[in-house]
């Protein structure tokens, strides 16, 4: 179970140092490291051989030389990718990491927020599924204490409070707090809850709060309310920028 008397409010870099570095590659998370970060957030979807890959998009378009979807690629051929030359020409050497070794790199250094995408969930649960790998390898690497897993999809983290009592559970939302959101929260006993920044409020900061949960609001194409956020009395910032932590805007 993850500690509780976390720092406030927590800098949580969101696919790493991403203002600085290309997204959910090692050189993001090692300058989150460097900034001062409490903890990264990055993103895991499964390869086509039903590996634990560090990716945001559905496809590798967007953030390698590559095309095509995540789960259509082996991880030798995701692997094979240049992960950082769309960002800046000297990241060129950088690449797709697996889970494991962003994991690897980190441990004991900074928490981690692994955000498991939604396209990877599997009704009929297989043994495999993506949540149960997530789980085993945080197992295997000795980091339950360090781990925050969150997604959109509900049921997977569900789930994965089936699987381990402890393990710290967020759920992911770009909607505002309902008593929908609230029934899940208490159903699969949440660690956190993070928000589209824009549809949060007072109300919704305090409701949870009375429930016990850590409100971490996310930034959304880079930007984000430091001001009215930190206002409302969140209990972290999941950001870009470091100096998105502190009231006065980059």
């Amino acid at each position: 179970m993850m500690k509780k008397d976390l720092p406030q409010p927590l800098f949580i870099a969101h696919r790493g140092l991403s203002a600085r570095y290309p997204e959910n590659t090692l050189a993001a998370f090692k300058g989150a490291i460097d900034a001062g970060a409490h903890m990264i957030e990055l993103d895991v979807c499964l390869s086509k051989d039903r590996q634990l890959v560090v990716i945001h998009d559905e496809t590798v378009d967007r953030t390698t030389d590559g095309t095509g979807a995540v789960k259509a690629l082996s991880l030798d051929q995701l692997s094979r990718l240049d992960a950082g030359s769309w960002f800046d020409p000297r990241f060129k050497t950088e690449r797709l990491p697996t889970l494991a070794q962003v994991l690897d790199a980190v441990k004991g250094r900074l928490m981690v927020n692994i955000e498991i995408k939604p396209e990877a969930f599997e009704a009929d649960g297989p043994a495999d599924a993506v949540e149960r790998q997530v789980l085993d390898l945080v197992r295997e690497k000795n980091m339950l204490d360090e781990v925050l897993v969150s997604s959109f999809e509900w049921l997977m983290l569900e789930n994965l409070r089936k699987l381990d009592p402890g393990i710290a559970l967020g759920l992911l939302s770009d909607v505002a707090a309902d008593e929908s959101l609230r029934h899940w929260y208490r159903r699969i006993k949440g660690f956190s809850w993070h928000p589209d920044f824009r549809v949060l409020t007072q109300q919704q900061v305090d409701s949870l709060h009375d429930l016990g949960a850590r409100v971490f609001p996310y930034a959304v194409d880079g930007k984000i309310d430091t001001r009215g956020m930190l206002a409302m009395g969140v209990d972290g910032l999941i950001v870009d920028d470091p100096r998105q932590m502190t009231a006065r805007q980059p």
